[in-house]
């Protein structure tokens, strides 16, 4: 049950592929297991806040932010900060209107969960979507911040992962909030979990022939076409020198295979809008076929990122601007 860690800013994270894919399937699920009973699968505005104990967090918490961002504050009892905290949260909570679902963990209670999430002092406050933790913020914050960062956090759900929330029903019975019931596997499950294995051990020529072999059989398999241009990545980086690399880049301006080198250590790197301008800017300065060959590595990069993702449409504009 150790969470995984996710940076807002980062990209490079293939254990977030499956995770990301299963996110929306069970979320799709719910919805139409709830259209199929004839309800609307919502909830009371009350179980917009829940307490958690390391017994349920499976459910409580990971199983849950395949449908919506599971926001958790770390609090005690006996922690002023804590009072002043968790009012401002559970009141947001209600007021996102399912947006996000608040989960408080009392952490003398659940120090187990407090290790795990490598707490050093509360009040503390993560997040965890798709099954992914990320920090937040600790210690006191003004509400401004909070709404700033929970904002970012429901739109870092809905875009990467998406997840749309909760349907809240003012009129509904409190504890109608059902973890999201699990996925039938598919038939790639076993090729797909073949490529996370391969990427565990650190063998990427593996994970990448391992995402071939589902896009062989499947070759409209999104999970597999992601992960496949990320282990691609990763594996152009492998044992690069960075430091030259970036010489390289900075004294051979013309250089295509310079420029597309620092690009996807740019990327690796979570400098995501430094990697596409790069390559918009290398575009820019070239014709023919080092033209093209810098196009073609910028959409393997915007594969790498997500197509929905903000800066990569922002990209999308600025290249095509760029080419014609």
């Amino acid at each position: 049950m150790q969470p995984r860690n996710m940076s807002m800013s980062g990209v490079v994270d293939l254990a977030a592929v499956k995770a990301a894919q299963e996110a929306k399937a069970k979320a799709e699920q719910a919805r139409a297991q709830a259209a199929r009973e004839g309800g609307t699968g919502a909830i009371s505005p009350a179980d917009l806040v829940i307490d958690v104990d390391e017994a349920g967090f499976e459910r409580d918490v990971l199983q849950r932010s395949a449908e919506v961002p599971v926001v958790i504050d770390f609090w005690a009892e006996w922690c002023e900060p804590c009072k002043q905290l968790s009012p401002v949260l559970e009141r947001l909570a209600v007021e996102y209107n399912g947006r996000f679902l608040l989960a408080k963990i009392d952490v003398d209670a659940n120090q187990m969960l407090m290790q795990q999430f490598g707490i050093q002092g509360i009040p503390a406050v993560f997040a965890v979507v798709a099954g992914q933790a990320l920090p937040l913020f600790q210690g006191a914050a003004g509400e401004a911040q909070i709404r700033q960062t929970l904002d970012q956090l429901v739109q870092v759900g809905e875009q990467r992962f998406g997840l749309t929330g909760l349907t809240v029903d003012p009129e509904a019975e409190p504890g109608g909030a059902q973890a999201a019931p699990e996925r039938p596997a598919g038939p790639h499950d076993g090729l797909l979990e073949a490529a996370v294995q391969a990427l565990d051990s650190g063998d990427l020529s593996g994970t990448v022939q391992a995402y071939k072999n589902v896009l062989n059989e499947d070759p409209a398999n999104e999970e597999a076409k992601l992960g496949l241009a990320q282990a691609e990545l990763l594996q152009r980086v492998q044992g690069v020198d960075p430091q030259q690399v970036r010489r390289d880049a900075a004294d051979k301006p013309a250089d295509v295979q310079a420029q597309i080198a620092a690009a996807d250590l740019d990327l690796v790197g979570g400098h995501v809008e430094d990697a596409f301008g790069r390559l918009i800017e290398t575009v820019q300065r070239t014709v023919g076929d080092d033209r093209d060959t810098v196009r073609v590595r910028l959409l393997e990069l915007f594969e790498v990122v997500g197509p929905d993702d903000p800066r990569v449409i922002a990209a999308r504009r600025a290249l095509a601007r760029a080419l014609f």
